[in-house]
């Protein structure tokens, strides 16, 4: 049987091409000091899961036109564990070159999308703000099941969203095993209603907030708390907010924090009691 041409001396085969990153460009909007609430809370109740973590990577996927949140998660997260590694991960190759002369021992930017191109290695906390948002609701899904099944034991992924200079943000945290939770953190003075943040929830929530929807009755449920706490304002934002979230806790929403979070405006809720119906 004949064999085809042999190839001329000094031919090198072709490398192959590397998987296409996973998601698509996001709009890559960012502002310095937008996700401090979200990693004050990283640094704070979610501290632990880096302590213990066998390799402390944190990944800060799609930080956007300017790797500024990637900058300062790193900064940040030194202060809890000094040996952490933090990966800003983009699919635009544009927004990479940018990034490169800002790497440094402990932090480096790569391209790719939900996949985590990590070479192999399973990070302990992934943070993507702003970027699930510009997909359909059909399509969350799979990125968090996506980047779950890449989670180390015992990991975290947060999927938020806040507006342009951060006064107002919600997040989900998921471990491997699924979502367990959704944050709300508000600015004290940034807003009317704690209900304001709607606008702000994570895709898996925003159109569900809706009559019938678990999520759309918690919102209400902070509204009426923080109207009932009104006699409290006349000691501050902080002890309406505080007296609000007690009445929660004794009206049974499944808070899982106390007074120490919610004195920084914050309130954090099982995710049992806003999942999608």
């Amino acid at each position: 049987m004949g064999v085809g041409p042999l190839p001329y001396a000094g031919w090198v085969p072709p490398r192959p091409r590397p998987p296409k990153p996973l998601g698509t460009i996001t709009r890559g909007t960012t502002n310095p000091n937008r996700l401090r609430r979200a990693d004050r809370w990283l640094t704070g109740p979610q501290a632990y899961r880096l302590r213990r973590a066998a390799d402390p990577l944190v990944v800060d996927l799609g930080y956007g036109a300017a790797p500024v949140t990637a900058v300062e998660l790193f900064t940040r997260l030194r202060r809890v564990r000094d040996d952490v590694e933090v990966v800003g991960i983009e699919i635009d190759p544009e927004r990479v070159a940018a990034a490169e002369p800002l790497t440094r021992p402990g932090l480096g930017f790569r391209r790719g999308g939900f996949e985590l191109p990590l070479d192999g290695r399973r990070p302990a906390v992934v943070r993507a703000f702003n970027v699930l948002r510009q997909y359909g609701e059909d399509e969350y899904g799979a990125h968090w099941e996506e980047v779950r099944s890449r989670l180390a034991a015992g990991g975290l992924f947060v999927d938020g969203t806040c507006d342009e200079i951060g006064r107002r943000s919600t997040w989900a945290a998921l471990e491997p095993s699924g979502p367990v939770s959704l944050t709300v953190s508000l600015r004290f003075g940034a807003f009317t209603l704690p209900s304001d943040v709607a606008e702000r929830l994570p895709k898996a929530l925003i159109h569900r907030n809706v009559e019938g929807e678990r999520v759309h009755g918690y919102l209400r449920a902070l509204d009426r708390a923080w109207l009932e706490a009104a006699p409290a304002a006349s000691f501050g934002h902080r002890q309406r907010w505080l007296a609000m979230c007690a009445a929660l806790r004794e009206a049974g929403w499944p808070l899982l924090d106390g007074p120490s979070r919610w004195r920084l405006g914050e309130v954090t809720v099982a995710w049992d009691a806003v999942r999608p119906s």
